[in-house]
């Protein structure tokens, strides 16, 4: 019901948990563009874009969304379980560019996502932020609800939405705010479960899940997000040879034929033969079918290809489909 909520009118998500890294300085442009895989350098201030942190090897120390503030000052967003790890490694990598400095502002920040087709009629009665302004992966700085507030068009769930940051002291006057001015469009409070089912029809790949320090982008079906005009982030080589001897395995889409719900790490099968993992598996609200993305050798990921999942030793049958599973109609 908050899934379908989300698709249908709106949904509002605490995800203060998410990770806040800044980096800022005279040679900022030149320490972001080692460490984010897109091409940071080309954002306008204002402006985001989904990005990876890279091993040398091409694979995820994380995903991010990469912020540019101002023009010397950037902000990645990074996934809660990272948030450590991730900072050592920025640190690590500001502290080689030098002149500049990074900062783990996690705890200066709550974040509210409000997400859905109804977002933006809830949103603009508490701001004086024209939001019909924000195109998508922009952000713009202003009030909501009497709060200072950065307020991006981005989200996880494949619906238009808000990402709204704010001082954690004023996260509960937000909240209530939005809820009390969506009560007229029935909007809900959705959690951590919804926005995994979401993302996962939108087939938004999930740290931990889909993609980690084993998988590379080119793997993870995510070679669109790589800025090959940035020289120096690292992993690029790696990348660069991977793109063009060809990947071994990659991330497919694929829906149950079978009963049964494909869950991470189960097997994929071809006869006998192991030819892939599940990464992700659900059963979707909005579709009404089992879902799931697995990484299979390539032979066996073009859509319309039958495979074999493993579900407790039980053989179900599935289909290699396209993704994503579910594409809003803009």
């Amino acid at each position: 019901s908050e899934h379908m909520a989300v698709r249908t009118r709106a949904g509002v998500f605490d995800v203060s948990h998410m990770g806040e890294i800044e980096v800022a300085g005279k040679n900022a442009v030149a320490a972001v563009q080692r460490i984010a895989c897109s091409d940071p350098a080309q954002l306008k201030v204002g402006q985001a874009q989904y990005s990876g942190l890279l091993t040398p090897q091409g694979t995820f120390l994380d995903d991010t969304i990469v912020y540019r503030m101002a023009p010397i000052h950037f902000l990645l967003v990074v996934n809660a379980g990272n948030i450590a790890k991730d900072y050592a490694w920025v640190s690590e990598q500001v502290k080689a560019t030098g002149d500049a400095v990074a900062i783990d502002s996690s705890s200066r920040y709550a974040l509210i996502a409000i997400q859905g087709p109804a977002s933006r009629e809830v949103l603009q009665p508490l701001t004086g932020v024209e939001l019909a302004d924000i195109a998508p992966f922009w952000f713009s700085h202003g009030e909501v609800a009497n709060a200072r507030a950065t307020i991006a068009r981005t989200g996880y769930t494949g619906e238009d939405g808000y990402e709204i940051f704010i001082p954690p002291d004023m996260a509960d006057r937000v909240w209530q705010a939005i809820l009390e001015s969506g009560r007229a469009a029935d909007i809900v409070p959705a959690g951590l479960g919804a926005r995994d089912t979401l993302r996962l029809e939108a087939s938004m790949r999930l740290y931990g899940n889909d993609i980690d320090e084993s998988t590379t982008v080119l793997e993870a079906g995510l070679g669109w997000m790589i800025g090959w005009t940035n020289e120096t982030f690292i992993g690029r080589d790696r990348l660069r040879e991977q793109k063009d001897s060809g990947v071994s395995r990659r991330l497919v889409g694929f829906e149950m034929m079978d009963r049964g719900i494909a869950r991470h790490g189960y097997r994929v099968m071809q006869g006998n033969k192991p030819v892939g993992v599940v990464t992700s598996g659900t059963r979707t609200p909005y579709l009404g079918k089992a879902i799931g993305m697995a990484y299979v050798v390539v032979a066996q990921s073009r859509p319309g290809t039958e495979i074999e999942i493993d579900i407790r030793g039980r053989v179900a049958k599935a289909r290699v489909v396209p993704m994503p599973f579910y594409k809003r109609q803009k």
